[in-house]
């Protein structure tokens, strides 16, 4: 058996504090095998944000791997968001976009954060074909025994949440992916927690996100998701806060 904690869009400059905390409470007490934070760490991608974020994701003391969300590019300065979108990211370097492989698990990231698009709302998610190849490589390099998930910050597609992704070309990357392999695809982006078997392929690929452990919650309480992997199959609780309150 192998139990990730998968969490999202903790908005450090924004983020929920006692929520924070109770969520580190819970890996001290039932220690993970690893966790996996699916984009926007940071609100305004400022260095004292991303070193706030570094210093609590050490704390916890287990394997992390961090994607890189739309709120984690300058967002104030347009000239760094072009040339250096990931500058700021060196507190957190070693966790970026980490590629994990635990007992029978293999946890691939993908990027779907983008410094330019042609669109208004950059916030958007967008799949590079660098990105999927890169992906697809990734899972291709294992013998196809482990339990493939896939992590990136945008849902590839909508998952009927208030909040959108617009994901452009998640539909292809989706398909992609499944004939490579991929059982699911986990992300956040839009604050609340959603959990869908999508036909694809041929076969099924969970679609599972992550809420939000920010004070920018929208229909669900601050919450994160409990993934238990065990005898080929993929079992997800999601857990909030109002539970423990």
């Amino acid at each position: 058996m192998t139990r990730l904690f998968h969490v999202s869009d903790l908005h450090f400059g924004a983020e929920d504090r006692t929520a924070l905390d109770w969520f580190a409470h819970v890996v001290a007490t039932e220690r993970p095998d690893a966790i996996i934070m699916t984009g926007d760490l940071t609100m305004r991608a400022r260095r004292h944000e991303f070193a706030a974020a570094a210093d609590w994701l050490a704390d916890l003391g287990c394997p992390v791997t961090v994607e890189v969300g739309n709120h984690d590019l300058p967002y104030l300065n347009p000239l760094a968001r072009l040339i250096r979108p990931y500058g700021r990211y060196r507190a957190v370097e070693r966790m970026v976009e980490r590629p994990l492989d635990l007992s029978g698990v293999t946890i691939v990231p993908m990027r779907t954060t983008a410094r330019f698009q042609l669109r208004l709302n950059w916030s958007k998610g967008r799949v590079g074909r660098g990105a999927l190849k890169q992906a697809v490589e990734e899972m291709a390099a294992h013998d196809g025994s482990d339990m493939m998930l896939v992590a990136c910050h945008h849902p590839l597609l909508e998952p009927g949440t208030r909040s959108t992704s617009r994901t452009r070309g998640g539909a292809e990357a989706l398909e992609a992916l499944a004939k490579a392999g991929a059982h699911a695809v986990l992300s956040g982006h839009v604050h609340d927690p959603f959990d869908v078997a999508h036909p694809v392929a041929g076969r099924t690929v969970r679609l599972i996100g992550a809420g939000t452990l920010s004070e920018r919650t929208r229909d669900a309480a601050p919450s994160f998701n409990q993934i238990v992997v065990r005898d080929g199959a993929i079992d997800v609780r999601h857990r909030y806060l109002t539970e423990h309150a």
